[in-house]
């Protein structure tokens, strides 16, 4: 029988799952022009330098 896994995303000194953002980028390869996506977790204070970059 499969086994369902549940992936946390928790920093173990908070405790708290909800300090962190799913953030998907869309970026265009240079090579190819086809375009990938690029998920991260991150906390939720640096999502607007992550977009910014």
């Amino acid at each position: 029988m499969a086994k369902k896994t549940v992936a946390g995303y928790r920093d173990p000194a908070s405790k708290d799952g909800r300090n962190y953002t799913k953030v998907i980028k869309m970026e265009k390869s240079p090579k190819t022009g086809a375009y990938t996506f690029k998920e991260e977790m991150i906390p939720n204070e640096s999502v607007k330098d992550y977009f910014a970059k």
